[in-house]
């Protein structure tokens, strides 16, 4: 049977690798969607 420590760490490493991706997609949704709500202000300004 596997010690504590081990289900911890691998949890660590899950948790981890899910908040890279999670900020890596953030890292390129935000200018995105802030380009995308720049060009509908644009838009509906005049």
């Amino acid at each position: 049977m596997a010690a504590p420590d081990d289900a911890v760490t691998k949890d660590y490493e899950k948790a981890h690798n899910t908040y890279e991706r999670f900020m890596g997609s953030l890292k390129w949704a935000i200018p995105v969607i802030c380009v995308i709500v720049f060009i509908v202000v644009l838009l509906i300004a005049p």
